[in-house]
């Protein structure tokens, strides 16, 4: 049986973080982020959710259904403040375990509401912007004073006796 080789990046024993972030009642696992980027590579293994930098450790896990981010961020920074020295705890909520099915999109009905219109007047359909000008009319002519195009002589031949 091969040992895994002990996982300390600036300090930081990440698989002591790790076991403290999965330990949280409001998480159900760390993850890679959205986009695969929060990941700490180690010899012959990578840790997924979590990297460590010189300020501040970012944390990136799952949350469970139906626990405000506040909390889950509260949990998350009382369970690895002793192991991630002065640096900052970043947390970010990557996605969501246990949704229900008939979860709405969007917040309940009665939160959304369609934006305030900014147009003059308050008219739906006007433009709160001003005039605008086609791109080409802004272009403007080339300068009488531009010097010619190459015309392809041979070098030396514009300058006389040479």
């Amino acid at each position: 049986m091969t040992q895994q080789a002990q996982a300390v990046i600036d300090g930081v024993d990440l698989d002591a973080v790790v076991a403290a972030v999965r330990s949280c009642p409001a998480i159900d696992d760390l993850s890679p982020g959205p986009w695969g980027g929060v990941v700490s590579y180690l010899p012959g293994r990578q840790l997924a959710g979590i990297r460590v930098a010189s300020d501040h450790v970012l944390i990136s896990v799952r949350g469970r259904w139906g626990v405000p981010v506040a909390e889950m961020a509260r949990q998350v920074r009382t369970a690895v403040a002793g192991l991630v020295g002065p640096r900052r705890v970043d947390l970010e909520v990557a996605d969501l375990a246990d949704v229900p099915g008939d979860a709405p999109a969007g917040g309940p009905r009665e939160e959304v509401r369609s934006w305030p219109t900014s147009s003059p007047g308050g008219r739906p359909g006007v433009s709160s912007s001003a005039p605008t000008t086609p791109t080409g009319a802004a272009t403007p002519p080339p300068s009488p004073l531009a010097s010619p195009p190459m015309t392809g002589a041979p070098p030396g031949s514009l300058l006389p006796g040479w």
